[in-house]
């Protein structure tokens, strides 16, 4: 907002100036140029109008402005042939010739100093016109210095924003790192626990019979698998690389593989499915399988020992899945899923990419997670305050 208001400012000036030296080469163009009253408003254009370009095309206007200083004392009759210039001219000449050399390449603003040095050394040859090239050739030299010196304070801003951006990236990257050393005091090293009491339980203990040696077998296999993603997830905080984000992501392939794991749990799990699935991307399937994933960690938490159904239905431009689960057969911790944080989090998840979830209590006293997740991800924008 403020660089638009400093722009139109600017621009406000600039043309201002403009019309200000045109005016004043119109009034004393004859103390220059012998010429008729019909012409002198192209000549006084000729002399002033060309610094409007020195904005948006500096090097138009030089181009212009030392054609028009070429030509006009060969075609128009000088009344002093030493000096066959308007002052205002001169000037304008000068602005734009130092424009080029700051904002334009260096080439450029080398042909447009030799070309200046060129006309002004032709139409006044005389001790004048060589006095004036040195000093146009100081203006270039200023103009120069202005060029490092604007260069150097653009590579120094630009070099405070990398360091900004640095400190700030370092900073998440400590953070990340500590939250992967938290979630692992607390998390992983309880799970490696578990599967070890899980692994060495049919060795410590006498009278285990198959049944429950492979009861085990289970709760070790799944603590691994949830271990495994885990130490995926805590690599992923450690890791400064941004490919390790990028890595495969479980999806709708591995919904099998979930249901068999949630079966050899001893969870009563049926499922069934409609359809091809369609070409969903990959954070469709993400979704999808954390969905499931949390609605049947719900079901076991909060209705141990009911039967759940997982169904999933592909359609062109969607899946709807579908996981519902009778009332508990044991007493449990019972309460209501949507208590915790787990059904907000598929509501968000479904949400980022266009879908929806619905979470119900059923009527028989069951439960129901019921979510779309379209072919096609449209993300959602979040509302504006």
């Amino acid at each position: 907002m403020m660089r638009s208001r400093v722009d139109r400012t600017l621009t406000v000036v600039i043309y201002a100036v403009s019309l200000f030296l045109f005016a004043m080469a119109w009034a004393t163009i004859d103390a220059t140029y012998a010429v008729p009253s019909g012409i002198r408003p192209a000549i006084a254009a000729l002399a002033a109008l060309p610094l409007l370009a020195i904005r948006p095309n500096p090097l138009l206007g030089w181009a212009i402005s030392a054609t028009a200083a070429l030509i006009l004392p060969l075609t128009c009759s000088p009344i002093d042939s030493a000096f066959p210039w308007q002052m205002v001219h001169v000037v304008v000449l000068l602005a734009l010739l130092v424009a080029v050399t700051v904002r334009c390449p260096r080439a450029a603003a080398a042909v447009a100093w030799l070309s200046t040095g060129a006309v002004l050394l032709v139409n006044s040859p005389t001790e004048t016109g060589v006095g004036f090239a040195v000093g146009m050739t100081v203006v270039v030299l200023v103009g120069l210095l202005m060029r490092e010196l604007f260069g150097s304070r653009r590579q120094l801003a630009t070099q405070r924003e990398i360091s900004g951006l640095e400190r700030a990236r370092r900073a998440v990257l400590e953070e990340r790192a500590q939250i992967a050393r938290d979630l692992h005091d607390v998390i992983a090293h309880h799970m490696s626990v578990v599967v070890v009491q899980a692994q060495s339980a049919p060795y410590r203990l006498t009278s285990v019979t198959e049944e429950t040696k492979a009861e085990f077998d289970a709760i070790g296999a799944n603590v691994r698998a949830s271990l495994n993603e885990i130490r995926a997830v805590l690599g992923v905080l450690r890791s400064d690389d941004e490919s390790a984000e990028l890595r495969p992501q479980p999806g709708i392939a591995r919904i099998r593989e979930l249901i068999e794991n949630s079966r050899r749990a001893g969870v009563d799990v049926s499922f069934n499915t409609f359809g091809e699935p369609p070409a969903v991307p990959e954070l469709g399937g993400v979704v999808l399988y954390r969905i499931v994933q949390e609605s049947l960690a719900n079901a076991v938490r909060h209705s141990p020992g009911a039967p759940v159904t997982v169904t999933m239905e592909h359609g062109s431009d969607a899946t709807m899945v579908t996981v519902r689960n009778a009332p508990a057969a044991v007493p449990g911790p019972g309460g209501t899923p949507a208590g915790g944080s787990g059904i907000a989090g598929m509501r968000e998840r479904a949400a980022a990419i266009g879908g929806t979830v619905d979470a119900r209590r059923l009527p028989e006293g069951g439960f129901e997670v019921h979510a779309i997740i379209p072919a096609t991800i449209s993300t959602t924008p979040e509302p504006h305050p």
